[in-house]
C-alpha cells in the first residue's frame, strides 16, 4: 500500500503563491510557510508576505500521482536523487507545519548541523568563537530540513523548552566552557592590552 508522503517540489522563482493555489485546486494538500516583512516602497511602507523556503513549496501526495504535480503551472520538480523523488523526514515535516500553525514568527536561518560551531560576527563579541546553549529569557528553535539544506528559526520562551536527556543536555552544553574560556582569555588579553 502506498503512503500519502510530503515531498519538496521545487517551483519557478517568486511562483511560490500561485503554485499553492494549483495544488489546491487539484485537490493536494500542501504547505507554504510564509513570513511578513515589511517592506519600503517610495512613498511608504507595506506588509508583504514572502516564503520562508523560497523557490519550494511542500506536498503530500502519492508517488504515483505525481503527475498532477508535476503539470501545476510554475512547478519544476520534485527534489530527489536523480528522476526518483525522496520524501522529506517525517519528523523534519512535523516541525515545519507545527511552526507554520502556531502563528510565532518565524524566519529562515542556515542550515545547522548538530555539535556545529559558530563565529560571532558583530557586537563587542566578534570573532569570539563558541557554542550557544541559551541566548536570554527567550531560546532559539532551529528545525532543519535536511533534504534542502536549509532551516527555519523561531524564538520560544525558555520555559517552552525541556532538554531531551540529561547526557544531551551536558553535552550541548560542554562547548558553552570552551567559549567561557575564549572569553575570559579575550578578556584577559584585553586587560593587558593584547590585540
Amino acid at each position: 500500500m502506498e503512503l500519502h508522503e510530503w515531498f519538496a517540489v521545487r517551483v519557478r522563482s517568486n511562483c511560490e503563491i500561485k503554485v499553492a493555489q494549483a495544488f489546491s485546486a487539484r485537490g493536494l494538500e500542501y504547505c507554504l510557510p510564509l513570513r511578513k516583512l515589511r517592506r519600503r516602497w517610495s512613498d511608504r511602507y507595506k506588509i508583504v508576505e514572502s516564503p520562508l523556503f523560497s523557490g519550494y513549496v511542500f506536498c503530500r501526495f502519492l508517488r504515483s500521482r505525481r503527475t498532477a504535480v508535476l503539470s501545476a503551472p510554475g512547478v519544476l520538480h520534485v527534489v530527489g536523487f536523480g528522476r526518483v523523488p525522496v520524501p522529506l523526514d517525517p519528523e523534519e515535516m512535523a516541525g515545519v507545519l507545527a511552526i507554520a500553525a502556531s502563528g510565532l514568527p518565524a524566519e529562515p536561518w542556515p542550515y545547522l548541523k548538530t555539535g556545529q560551531k559558530i563565529m560571532i560576527d558583530g557586537g563587542p563579541l566578534a570573532g569570539v568563537p563558541g557554542i550557544v546553549c541559551r541566548a536570554t529569557s527567550h531560546c532559539r528553535l532551529v528545525v532543519n530540513v535536511t533534504l534542502l539544506q536549509r532551516a527555519l528559526s523561531v524564538e520560544v520562551e525558555s520555559d517552552w523548552v525541556r532538554p531531551l536527556l540529561e547526557a544531551d543536555s551536558a553535552a550541548t552544553c560542554s562547548g558553552g566552557a570552551m567559549a567561557q574560556r575564549s572569553l575570559e582569555e579575550l578578556g584577559w588579553a584585553r586587560a593587558l592590552g593584547v590585540q
